[in-house]
């Protein structure tokens, strides 16, 4: 790893921020936590312990160690002397705003602030700092300590200096970050599961499919070929020696007519009602904690595979 960044401070330690934390002491970083939620440490220390292991079949970087965390009740007390924020505040524009006034205020104007946020935009987030030109959004995907992808965007006031900054750093710690160019809601990685999740519910909506048929559909079928690589170049695949020419001209016009198919479901009680009843008939034998372990192993196995690759992008 080489990045001049050696303390992290991570500010909410629910699901999202504890991950980090993970990802960055198995990094080899000091990590500075805090959360003013009632017993924050001891969840954030269990937490960690229980992803180290994880941590350690993905390869710990050197000095890399649990005891570089340090929790801090107080904000302010977090940010003394870190190169690099991670916020994992709640999701609302109002909280965020008054949590980067005051991350702003208390840091040089040269640490970045980096935000989780899943949907809100940073030229709003960014829009009561004295200094908005550092303020970027560093979204992961979930879970942060195993997945490789982050979204760096920023605001209307964010500098060109500050998204490279933010890229350069998560790419010398193994992420893979992409730099949409423009801010939208959800960003990019989320709006294309939305895409997906809005056909699956109007497909249970309308009787067509079970919510196991779905699972199976996508696990069993395209979604092994997404986890190689994305849609384009699956495409361009199933062009043949055409590649992705010979298939938009054949089959452009039998896309564009299941586009203009496709549902727009609205979640009321009574699809909620099916979504739950369906989950609940899927997991039947199973538990949710051991679904979730063998998920992260068969993830290690995959995330190594395509480390060595030679090929794939």
């Amino acid at each position: 790893m080489d990045t001049p960044v050696k303390r992290v401070a991570v500010v909410g330690t629910g699901v999202i921020g504890a991950s980090w934390v993970a990802y960055f002491l198995a990094q080899g970083l000091d990590v500075s936590a805090t959360d003013p939620m009632p017993g924050a440490e001891e969840k954030l220390r269990k937490t960690v312990e229980r992803h180290w292991p994880t941590m350690e079949k993905l390869g710990l970087a050197a000095g890399a160690s649990p005891d570089r965390l340090t929790f801090y009740p107080e904000l302010e007390a977090a940010l003394q002397g870190v190169d690099f924020v991670q916020e994992n505040g709640p999701e609302r524009e109002d909280l965020k705003i008054e949590l980067f006034r005051r991350m702003d205020a208390a840091l040089p104007a040269h640490v970045v602030l980096a935000s989780s946020s899943s949907g809100l935009l940073m030229s709003r987030v960014q829009a009561a700092c004295a200094h908005p030109g550092r303020v970027v959004l560093g979204h992961p995907f979930n879970p942060p300590h195993m997945i490789p992808l982050v979204e760096v965007i920023g605001g209307e006031q964010t500098s060109q200096q500050a998204v490279d900054t933010a890229m350069a750093f998560y790419a010398a710690i193994g992420k893979r970050p992409i730099h949409p160019r423009k801010e939208v809601k959800g960003h990019i990685a989320n709006r294309l599961q939305a895409a997906l999740w809005r056909e699956a519910f109007h497909l249970v909506d309308q009787g067509v499919a079970s919510v196991g048929d779905i699972d199976t559909a996508i696990a069993y079928g395209p979604g092994l070929r997404w986890a190689l690589m994305g849609p384009f170049l699956n495409l361009h695949l199933s062009g043949g020696e055409g590649g992705i020419r010979h298939l938009l001209d054949h089959l452009g016009p039998p896309i564009e007519s299941w586009w203009a198919d496709l549902g727009t479901p609205s979640i009321t009680e009574e699809l909620k009602q099916k979504i739950t009843a369906g989950v609940q008939e899927e997991l039947q034998g199973r538990q949710s904690g051991l679904l979730e372990s063998e998920r992260d192993h068969l993830l290690i196995g995959l995330i190594d595979a395509k480390a060595a690759s030679k090929t794939l992008p």
